[in-house]
């Protein structure tokens, strides 16, 4: 795709959002299915996930981490939107990987120490990317990628959260 393709596709969709701004109000919905022994299948859109424990709190490393899957989210995210803001700028990007570390302390999860934070500590991204571009290019491509990427800016600031419950 290029910038002229990228720009046909968004430009009626910002037209629309800046006269009725509830049309770019959408509602992103998961469902987990609580299965056998510790662990929950996700429907993904193209193929069932079934996350478990991680082996770091009492996992058999046959189901997938729902930690890993935050990071691949976010690395998912990330990628997409370098894609569509390197197209938007016309700045060439032949290839590239995006890397995503995340540091746990299972001692907070396992209730082994108050003071350990259930989550991740820090979360790192790292970008290897196949192109000519400039370093001043690169800043601003890197600097767009985080400030428009969903799963980056959803992690990185405070979305509030609420919880509530029914029986079956």
């Amino acid at each position: 795709m290029d910038r002229q393709q990228l720009r046909a596709l968004q430009d009626p969709l910002k037209q629309q959002y800046r006269h009725d701004a509830t049309a770019a109000l959408v509602t992103l919905k998961a469902e987990g299915n609580i299965g056998e022994g510790i662990t929950c299948s996700v429907q993904t859109g193209r193929a069932v996930a079934e996350a478990g424990l991680h082996r770091a709190t009492g996992g058999d490393g046959l189901s997938l981490c729902s930690g890993d899957m935050l990071l691949e989210a976010l690395a998912a995210c990330a990628g997409v939107t370098l894609r569509a803001v390197a197209t938007s700028l016309d700045i060439p990007v032949a290839g590239g990987t995006v890397h995503v570390e995340g540091d746990v302390d299972f001692r907070g999860t396992l209730a082994v120490s108050k003071d350990a934070p259930v989550g991740f500590r820090a979360i790192r991204l790292r970008y290897t990317l196949d192109t000519p571009a400039t370093a001043e290019q690169l800043e601003t491509l890197i600097r767009l990628t985080e400030r428009y990427c969903v799963v980056y800016q959803t992690l990185a600031g405070s979305p509030h959260f609420s919880s509530t419950w029914t029986t079956a």
